[in-house]
């Protein structure tokens, strides 16, 4: 995979469906983890990630909550959009991240949305991660 790469956990996909994800209502986290291999069929929520997270100076267990939430419809492309704004997890010296991972903290399991490939070094600066220009998630 190239730095970036990503995918949906299939509990998501299945929890979006029944109703019980609200995106742009409820507590999004970002988490980095290190040393993990995703497994979008058997990995449901946050405790089966939690143990890979990162640690280090100024860094958060838990995650980053991301902000400017929102869910629209681009009816030109006939597209659903979920954008947030992106994460910037400041100061932190916590190595070398092998995944950032979107989970719902306000979901009674913690539910894991998605995950995308990082491979850039901390080196105790800013650590961002930017979204693309189609937002977080795009439904066609």
């Amino acid at each position: 995979m190239a730095q970036g790469d990503g995918a949906l956990y299939n509990e998501f996909k299945k929890e979006l469906l029944a109703g019980t994800i609200d995106l742009d209502g409820h507590t999004l986290k970002m988490i980095l983890v290190t040393g993990y291999t995703p497994n979008i069929d058997s990995h449901n929520g946050y405790a089966n990630v939690s143990a890979y997270e990162v640690s280090g100076t100024n860094y958060s267990a838990g995650g980053a909550s991301l902000g400017s939430l929102s869910v629209t419809k681009d009816t030109s492309n006939d597209k659903g959009v979920f954008d947030a704004a992106d994460v910037t997890c400041s100061s932190i010296s916590a190595g070398t991240p092998s995944h950032a991972i979107l989970y719902d903290d306000s979901h009674a399991s913690d539910v894991l949305i998605a995950y995308w490939e990082v491979t850039t070094p901390t080196n105790g600066g800013n650590y961002t991660l930017q979204f693309g220009a189609g937002g977080v998630v795009t439904l066609a």
